[in-house]
């Protein structure tokens, strides 16, 4: 699962990336130049500054937090997605079951280390451990619509049904009997001006959409597989298609709400608190205290603030409209200048439509 945090890349290998404006480091880190309070992509083309002068940031969150205003060249906020070379892999990866080595990426003209980069930081994972995960993400499938074991293992490419059911065990910590009974969860990793967020699914709806560096995305994952039997691995489903569609036009101010079915987990209480915010009108915010009344827990700012830190269908779910009594931005998972820039889209908008679309 994604990390709640991501390391960067050694400092001179980042200023070779920069310099050379190589695309390979695309969404890998950020630039700031403290000689003009800009922060750009590694590939920005604008004339490249001292390097003295220039700072790294993971994230363009983090640079906008450090005081940095982002580049109207390269438009740093505006988060590529896999570059090319990237997608190429991850694609073939997808069509076929087999085992990758380092050599095969070699043979490809993809350096396996940079890929393994690549992949930590945008999905979470290694590219090998991706792959394994995808492929027993689809056997989890076919177990679940009646297959025998030895025959789901050999359809998958394992060698034996001894090394499927160690497989299994190793990534959704149950046996194949346990998993039979398990709801698979498929999830993508989807790009967004706020940065990459995690997407997960069932048939019933959308379970999570969340930031990738949420800090309390690892709990959340934790308590999905185990108290709502969920076992998770990346795949693709007809409401990741949906909601990356949505969200696109949310941000772009053309979506007032979300159609795209949604089932939240959580206790009664929570959901009476998630039912409300979605009726929080769009550009509009409440008071955690007018949250609390709303759902016949007058006085319980407190419980209220902390079912709304509990909702893990950030954006379509709009936690980010509750404030304080004073309007201050106050408890978001996703960050106070996440929730600054939500709510100014909004009002924004709101100005703009007069109507939703």
């Amino acid at each position: 699962m994604p990390p709640a945090h991501a390391t960067l890349p050694p400092r001179d290998e980042m200023l070779r990336a920069f310099m050379a404006s190589d695309t390979s480091y695309e969404g890998l880190f950020y630039t700031a130049v403290r000689t003009t309070g800009i922060f750009c992509r590694p590939t920005c083309s604008a004339r490249k500054p001292k390097p003295e002068n220039v700072d790294f940031y993971r994230s363009a969150d983090d640079a906008l937090a450090a005081g940095f205003r982002p580049c109207k060249r390269c438009r740093p906020l505006e988060v590529a997605d896999a570059p090319d070379w990237v997608q190429r892999v991850l694609d073939e990866a997808d069509r076929v079951d087999r085992r990758w080595s380092d050599a095969m990426l070699t043979e490809r003209g993809v350096d396996p280390v940079r890929l393994r980069r690549w992949c930590k930081q945008h999905l979470g994972m290694s590219f090998h451990a991706w792959v394994r995960s995808r492929r027993l993400g689809r056997a989890l499938g076919s177990l679940r619509d009646g297959e025998s074991v030895d025959a789901v293992a050999f359809d998958h490419g394992y060698e034996s049904s001894s090394g499927f059911r160690a497989a299994l065990g190793t990534t959704f910590g149950a046996n194949a009997a346990a998993l039979r009974d398990a709801t698979p969860l498929a999830y993508r990793r989807l790009v967004t001006p706020l940065g990459p967020m995690l997407a997960m699914a069932e048939e019933a709806g959308v379970v999570l959409l969340e930031f990738l560096d949420r800090p309390a995305l690892t709990a959340e994952l934790e308590e999905l597989t185990t108290r709502y039997r969920y076992a998770a691995a990346p795949g693709d489903h007809a409401h990741f298609d949906q909601l990356a569609r949505e969200l696109a036009e949310y941000f772009d101010g053309r979506r007032q709400r979300f159609d795209v079915p949604l089932a939240p987990r959580g206790r009664p209480f929570d959901r009476d608190v998630w039912r409300r915010l979605l009726d929080i009108p769009y550009g509009e915010t409440l008071s955690y205290g007018e949250l609390a009344s709303d759902v016949g827990k007058p006085g319980g700012a407190r419980i209220a603030g902390w079912a709304c830190g509990r909702n893990r269908i950030a954006i379509a779910i709009p936690c980010h409209r509750v404030v304080a009594a004073d309007g201050a931005l106050t408890g978001y998972g996703g960050g106070k200048a996440r929730k600054a820039y939500l709510l100014e889209l909004e009002r924004g908008a709101t100005r703009v439509f007069a109507t939703p679309t």
